[in-house]
């Protein structure tokens, strides 16, 4: 009797196939997809934000991302530097300001990378953490049936004694096999039935748990860097010898650069004296002449309700104190400069720090005099250390060192545009509304000075004197200074920390190796067959090797076990 339909159509078939005989054409159908609406649509994007593949692209656009910002200087960490940049290309700046390009870390664009690897992340973390869980929970697998089919199977024949319980052999081996895994660190689980006996063995979990260790420490680290962020500043000082630097916005900083959660009124109390700076010169003549050897700061700090402590700061030797970091930047002259008016009273007199401009330490200084003097007066002067003279006849310093120090200054006079409010450096003088008494384009030399002179200033506007410092006590004619940079990062040790555990769990995930074992015991008439396999999980050259190892060990302990030659290497009379 035929099973095929009368109309000659076959029932295996769906009725609308392409050979179908005797059926007639119809119109070929356009497969389409479901709609996944607005939900779906939001389901296939989390899924496809949390996968790991995601994360290591963002992980590595984040990488890229940061790479500006060791290139272009960044207002958090050189203020002075993004002035000096637009100042060199006023073309290009307005342009990469507008890609945020100075403040690349707090940038909208950064921000949202750093935020989507943050979701992606945790989105891998938490999911593989909540199957980790159950799966280090859950008793390791039952014994295959069929062992043999494992690739890396052997097989042990035990020839049992004569009147021998063949099953209760059976156990008695496997519970040995047991004791052999427990050792060996494994999970262990028994799966007996009748005329068989076996234990199934699992290790290797610290694998799945170092690398899920490794992405929650990326998820810390994330954290740290974000919120110690907030918590973070920076600032400059500038601290001349015999002077003190209070931890206080309005009092010590040249610059300051806050974490946005940062209270600006509440900074750590504590003061930095600087006692005297000790530098030394390769003497001239010698190879390397000039160039210094050592830098050392001496101050005395101070903190509330302590006593006064001596420190030194050198270079990669910062100091600590108050949760802060003080690093010595840099250093140089500041010559002490008294401004007297017409009638010969004192209208400034203070060390004015001069910046270097080259390895012997040629100087360049600005000196800004708003009141007490008929008109504004600006001072821009160069300081040598020990003055030599080019060929063109203008002066330069041929050493670092303080052998014949002289100071040359140009006067201006008018508008300093500081009577307006607007914030202006200290170590610039905007001319554009001052006129020009000295120095090159006037038919009045520059003023020049050594220790302990005095010149006047033109039009009778007063003195200017460059004082002997050794006078008032410092131990050089002209006193020196340094430049000291704060640091406060509250995340520093956070990062460090999980930056430790994130390797470590890399080194778990890459090392550790997860596999399974099974070591079975079947009787067979007068003998047990054992058999010994392993199962990888993922990249485990040593697998082979660690089930072989496993059955020398075990059917060492077993009288009677019989060699793949058929040949006894052990009998139960061997043994008694």
């Amino acid at each position: 009797m035929s099973n095929f339909p009368s109309d000659g159509s076959e029932p295996l078939r769906p009725s609308d196939h392409a050979s179908a005989p005797n059926e007639p054409e119809r119109e070929p159908r356009t497969p389409t997809s479901p709609r996944l609406g607005v939900v779906g649509w939001l389901r296939w994007g989390w899924r496809q934000l949390t996968s790991m593949r995601t994360a290591l692209v963002l992980l590595l656009l984040l990488a890229i991302a940061a790479i500006p910002g060791s290139i272009v200087p960044q207002r958090s960490a050189d203020p002075n530097g993004v002035v000096q940049w637009r100042t060199d290309n006023p073309d290009l700046f307005p342009i990469l300001d507008r890609l945020q390009l100075f403040d690349v870390y707090t940038s909208a664009w950064f921000s949202a990378i750093y935020l989507l690897l943050f979701i992606s992340l945790i989105g891998c973390v938490i999911p593989r953490t909540k199957h980790h869980w159950k799966a280090m929970r859950a008793r390791p697998p039952r014994t295959p049936a069929r062992l043999s089919r494992l690739d890396d199977h052997l097989e042990r024949r035990v020839a049992l004694a004569p009147g021998a319980d063949a099953e209760a052999e059976a156990v008695a081996a496997v519970d040995l096999a047991e004791q052999e895994l427990r050792r060996g660190r494994y999970r262990v689980e028994r799966y007996d039935r009748s005329g068989v006996a076996s234990v199934s063995a699992e290790r290797g979990y610290a694998r799945e748990t170092g690398n899920l260790i490794f992405h929650a420490s990326l998820v810390g680290v994330l954290i740290a860097v974000g919120a110690g962020g907030g918590l973070t500043y920076t600032g400059q000082t500038v601290i001349v010898e015999g002077s003190t630097f209070v931890n206080s916005l309005g009092l010590g900083y040249t610059s300051f650069s806050p974490g946005r959660f940062v209270d600006r009124e509440s900074l750590p109390p504590y003061t930095v004296t600087l006692d005297s700076f000790d530098v030394s010169y390769f003497p001239i003549g010698d190879t390397g002449q000039g160039q210094p050897g050592d830098f050392a700061a001496h101050v005395t700090t101070r903190e509330p309700d302590e006593e006064p402590q001596e420190e030194t700061i050198r270079v990669n030797h910062p100091l600590e104190i108050g949760g802060d970091r003080v690093y010595l930047m840099g250093n140089g002259y500041a010559p002490v400069l008294t401004i007297r008016d017409a009638d010969g009273e004192v209208v400034r007199s203070e060390p004015v720090a001069f910046l270097p401009q080259d390895d012997n330490l040629t100087s360049l200084g600005v000196i800004k005099v708003a009141d007490g003097l008929e008109e504004q007066l600006g001072l821009v002067g160069f300081f040598y250390p020990t003055t030599g003279v080019l060929e063109t006849g203008a002066y330069t310093s041929v050493h670092a060192a303080l052998l014949n120090p002289i100071l040359t200054l140009d006067v201006y006079v008018g508008d300093l545009g500081i009577d307006d409010g607007t914030p202006r450096s200290v170590y610039t003088l905007d001319t554009t509304d001052m006129d020009q008494l000295t120095g090159r384009g006037t038919d009045v030399e520059s003023l020049e000075l050594t220790p302990g002179q005095s010149v006047d200033l033109p039009d009778g506007l007063g003195s200017v004197t460059f004082e002997d410092a050794t006078l008032t006590g410092t131990p050089d004619v002209v006193p020196r200074f340094v430049s000291l940079s704060i640091h406060h990062d509250a995340g520093v040790v956070w990062v460090l920390i999980f930056a430790i555990t994130a390797v470590l769990g890399l080194l778990a995930a890459l090392f550790v190796p997860r596999r399974r074992m099974w070591v079975k015991a079947t009787v067979r008439g007068d003998e047990l067959l054992l058999e010994y396999a392993g199962l990888a999980r993922g990249e485990d050259p040593a697998i082979a090797a660690a089930v072989t190892d496993l059955a020398t060990r075990h059917s060492g302990m077993l009288p009677g076990v019989i060699d793949e030659d058929e040949t006894a290497r052990r009998t139960p009379a061997d043994v008694d």
